[in-house]
């Protein structure tokens, strides 16, 4: 862990009001957060729970890589604020790292960080518990901001009612494709997954090499499975698991995704390997994937030229009527409520998760506050990267289907150890589909789920 202290200027205590909700000990008797984290002396009960007396200081934010440049930004439009800005990695892969130093803080009653981001949509799973993270929507962040997030966006920071996070980006799944050389080969964008399918078998005949997607990363079940409305992580409540990877939803998409793996016009390298990035990025002409490929993948890693790639909604089935689709990733920026300096914090974190300075202009994901994202969506119009216009990625953000959840186990560490090695021995996701049931319902019930059907 780095830190990055700014030189120190004068100190200011700011001022703003907001709110938030989630369920544990936190949510069910707010007078009692100190008892589940270890309380401090000459506490009162405000904004929804115990805080601990206020004063002037620095205000300490924990970011990941890639979120320090927001909290420099701050930092520069706010000069009289004294921060510390201290990198970690994000609990990036599930790493629980804030969970483990979180506990460490609570028994040693000193060490919490103000504000924290994460890269990972369950931490509220533990934080709430654990006297950790603070109630957002009873005071600290006003309504109006908290109606402006995309409907849907802060389910993950929600139990029963009471707002403990603020999402930062959203992650949807859409079809990315690549314009030029979709006209080249004489093909249009598939609009049903029986198209993709169709399309995916015409490519391994007629083009072989290229590629309709990719089925080698952790998060594959996030993008097809779960844009297929699979009911394999169905979160039924703050320890409770709903299992099944044996229905339609399920088997019908496996079966697809063999058909394709088979014919090799479906990769099993992982987007990220070296053997993709050497070559496979090139034959990308089609690739189901989170908002966040654009940039990040096609043309951060990928350095796939400009006026190439485009965005169109995730296929459907024939005769769907609910348009539904996936989500990987998204990350949530937490308030402590061990925080001495809660006005300044609450402030920061309104404005780094609704503020056009930097999640409109300068994130590089999908904003999670609307507003902001329209302003990030014409920027990204006006770039001049991309083929066409990304109003897909406006119109999937609600589209997220609602029955995977985030629970306290990692769903990409499951399908790792399960399913990917199978993928990779030959065998199909269909095949794999009981073990991977299997292993879900073991990982829920070692992290204390109660698991049904």
């Amino acid at each position: 862990m780095t830190v990055v202290k700014p030189v120190a200027r004068p100190k200011r205590a700011l001022s703003k009001e907001r709110a938030a909700s989630l369920t544990g000990c936190a949510a069910t008797l707010v007078l009692t957060m100190a008892a589940c984290g270890g309380g401090s002396a000459g506490t009162s009960t405000k904004d929804g729970f115990a805080q601990v007396p206020q004063k002037d200081g620095t205000l300490t934010v924990w970011v990941d890589a890639t979120r320090v440049a927001a909290a420099k930004l701050y930092q520069q439009q706010h000069p009289d604020v004294k921060m510390d800005i201290v990198t970690y990695d994000g609990d990036a892969n599930g790493s629980n790292y804030l969970q483990t130093k979180v506990q460490l803080f609570n028994r040693t009653k000193k060490g919490w960080p103000d504000v924290v981001f994460s890269s990972q949509n369950n931490e509220v799973t533990w934080a709430v518990d654990a006297g950790f993270a603070a109630p957002l929507n009873k005071g600290l962040i006003p309504t109006a901001s908290l109606t402006g997030f995309t409907r849907g966006a802060n389910d993950v920071c929600t139990v029963k009612g009471t707002v403990y996070c603020l999402r930062n980006d959203l992650s949807q799944a859409v079809l990315w494709y690549n314009a030029p050389l979709l006209n080249k080969f004489g093909y249009t964008v598939p609009t049903t997954w029986e198209e993709y399918q169709r399309l995916g078998e015409k490519v391994a005949e007629e083009h072989p090499g290229y590629l309709v997607g990719d089925a080698g990363d952790a998060f594959t079940p996030e993008i097809y499975l779960w844009a297929n409305k699979c009911g394999a992580n169905h979160i039924t409540g703050p320890k409770a698991v709903s299992v099944n990877t044996s229905s339609n939803a399920c088997t019908k998409m496996a079966r697809l995704m063999d058909v394709l793996i088979k014919n090799k016009s479906m990769s099993i390298s992982g987007v990220f390997s070296t053997d993709f990035g050497k070559n496979k990025a090139d034959k990308v002409l089609l690739m189901p994937g989170p908002a966040w490929y654009g940039g990040a993948l096609f043309e951060g890693t990928f350095k796939t030229p400009a006026k190439q790639i485009a965005a169109a909604p995730i296929p459907q089935w024939e005769g769907e009527t609910s348009p539904s689709t996936g989500n990987v990733g998204g990350g949530t920026w937490l308030l402590s409520q061990h925080s001495e300096h809660v006005k300044a914090a609450a402030d920061f974190l309104k404005w780094v998760t609704t503020d056009n300075a930097y999640q409109g202009e300068k994130a590089p994901g999908f904003p999670a506050y609307a507003p902001a994202a329209e302003t990030w969506l014409k920027g990204q119009d006006a770039s001049g990267y991309f083929a066409g216009d990304l109003s897909a990625l406006k119109a999937a953000s609600s589209q997220v289907w609602p029955g995977w959840g985030s629970g306290q186990f990692s769903q990409e560490a499951i399908w790792a150890a399960t399913v990917k090695p199978g993928i990779t021995q030959g065998k199909s996701i269909v095949s794999l589909l009981p073990a991977w049931q299997d292993s879900i319902v073991k990982y829920a019930k070692s992290n204390g789920y109660k698991v049904s059907p």
